[in-house]
């Protein structure tokens, strides 16, 4: 299943990314959930909360599916 995320910032870190689609409940449970979960960004196995997430870039999460980054408009 593709989710779409819209953001209104240059870019989103995988971890506010994980907690703004719900998949855990504190930015601080990121670090755990990298280390036990296989998530691919752009095809590439990636495991840092920081990692910068641009309007393009596609996430893969198992069990949840793929998550596009999209730029919102500034009103």
């Amino acid at each position: 299943m593709e989710h779409k995320v819209t953001i209104h910032d240059d870019y989103i870190t995988l971890g506010q990314l994980l907690k703004e689609v719900g998949v855990i409940s504190t930015g601080g449970a990121a670090k755990w959930f990298l280390q036990d979960n296989p998530v691919r960004v752009n095809n590439e196995d990636e495991n840092r909360r920081g990692k910068k997430l641009y309007p393009g870039d596609m996430v893969y999460l198992e069990d949840f599916g793929i998550i596009v980054i999209e730029k919102g408009e500034i009103s």
